[in-house]
């Protein structure tokens, strides 16, 4: 923001969160999201969101899917935002569920880190916005290939998709 010549940040952060707010029934859902997360609330799987996003611009956003989040982490929530782990370990204990058990799906470089500082196991969303860094981590292209992580006969019994 200094390089920008921003004299008041405060003043762009709070424009910034009221427009994204305003404008969060323009943003879409990516294709086969909706239908891949309900697949895996048939099969048991409890889902958490780890946001990098405020809760007042999450909270629309993921009311439209329809699916039943068991925890969702925002940064207001407490510890550190990510890369670091907290986040997504306190959504692991709101869960109830060890890291080695979990699988953590993201987008960005800051995804990648916290999962591996976390030790939980990562896979990348390919179509979403960033790339992944070095390790290569699993990358999917698209939701619909996220349920080859569910066992084949939970996904013919569990799934309608």
């Amino acid at each position: 923001m200094q390089r920008l010549g921003v004299t008041d940040a405060e003043a762009v952060r709070r424009t910034y969160e009221a427009e994204s707010v305003a404008t969060a029934h323009l943003a879409g859902e990516f294709a086969g999201i909706v239908e891949t997360l309900h697949a895996f609330v048939a099969a048991d799987w409890r889902l958490g969101v780890v946001t990098s996003k405020h809760v007042d611009r999450a909270a629309p956003l993921l009311a439209r899917l329809g699916c039943p989040f068991a925890t969702i982490r925002t940064p207001a929530g407490a510890g550190r935002t990510k890369p670091a782990p907290d986040p997504l370990l306190l959504a692991l204990v709101d869960l109830g569920v060890d890291p080695a058990s979990a699988v953590y799906v993201g987008d960005m470089a800051v995804d990648q880190e916290s999962a591996a500082r976390a030790g939980v196991p990562y896979v990348h969303a390919g179509w979403g916005y960033g790339q992944p860094t070095a390790p290569a981590p699993e990358t999917v292209s698209s939701p619909r290939e996220l349920l080859s992580l569910l066992p084949a006969k939970q996904l013919v019994e569990g799934s309608t998709v």
